[in-house]
């Protein structure tokens, strides 16, 4: 497979399908698209983009494949069909869309089956944060095929991770920092609340969780060495410490009548390690309560 013919097609203009199309565009990409919403791509057809009548059309177009849709049954929606699967044979399909390792072993061995090659990729910005030279973006597949699209993808972001050839990785990976992102996420909004309980301001209050999130981040980096190694020896923080800190929170939310199910949910599962006689080691401890079922 080679790209050096520099036509690229873009399927799906979602906020950040359009922005992928943009960036390809600004480098000199001959870029079409293609969305079940054909009005979407008024700006970029205005920037140079071409708009395909059909998705053969746009599969015909180009030898890369950008799919950059809300999910893996909207792919499925999209490609499967008679008339597509006859178009596929030479083709490097990149999924950039957020899928599960399941589909993503699935949808290689589809691929396989219809001549194309196939790689999974996971996006972790903004749409405003993409083509940065720190923009991060996990890659996974064969190693032949990472190399043939790497120049597109180096268009997206600079910070690209290659996992390797086990295609289910990158979505793995993507679907974890999900996971911190989320949680993460979700104690912020709880602790607005907290701030907005005593009057204080929150503008104030994020201010300060951005400065202390490096710090926290090297910490969390410590805490994954230790699961890895197996190691729970206290070095940085004994979990008892989080049994206490997670109880009051979930009392500082009922003494405030704020929502209290985020520290309700934290306190019950430290206090469960705790149980199981985990509280004099590594906070790092609690992923033994996890790994059950």
């Amino acid at each position: 497979m080679k790209t050096e013919n520099n036509k690229v097609t873009v399927i799906g203009l979602g906020s950040m399908g359009i922005t992928l199309a943009r960036l390809l565009l600004q480098k000199g990409y001959q870029v079409r698209v293609w969305n079940r919403t054909p009005e979407k791509a008024a700006e970029l057809v205005k920037e140079g983009a071409i708009l395909t009548r059909d998705i053969a059309e746009a599969i015909t177009a180009s030898p890369v494949i950008v799919i950059c849709v809300y999910n893996h049954e909207a792919t499925q929606n999209i490609l499967r069909t008679k008339t597509v699967e006859t178009l596929l044979d030479g083709k490097l399909l990149l999924q950039l869309s957020t899928i599960s390792p399941k589909e993503a072993i699935e949808s290689e061995s589809w691929a396989a089956e219809h001549g194309a090659s196939y790689i999974n990729g996971g996006i972790q910005a903004a749409p405003t944060q993409m083509g940065q030279p720190d923009t991060p973006i996990l890659i996974s597949g064969k190693e032949r095929t990472y190399l043939a699209v790497e120049p597109v993808l180096k268009v997206f972001g600079g910070a690209i991770s290659y996992l390797g050839e086990k295609i289910a990785a990158s979505p793995t990976v993507d679907l974890a920092t999900l996971s911190y992102i989320y949680g993460a996420s979700i104690g912020f909004f709880h602790g607005a609340r907290i701030i907005e309980s005593q009057g204080i301001s929150v503008a104030d209050y994020a201010n300060i969780v951005a400065g202390i999130s490096p710090s926290f981040g090297a910490f969390l980096k410590h805490e994954g060495h230790m699961i890895h190694t197996e190691n729970y020896a206290i070095t940085e923080s004994p979990l008892r410490i989080s049994v206490e800190a997670t109880a009051r929170l979930e009392q500082t939310a009922l003494e405030a009548g704020i929502n209290s199910e985020f520290p309700a949910f934290a306190a019950a599962l430290f206090k469960k390690a705790h149980v199981a006689g985990y509280g004099d080691q590594e906070v790092a401890a609690i992923i033994k309560v996890l790994r059950e079922q």
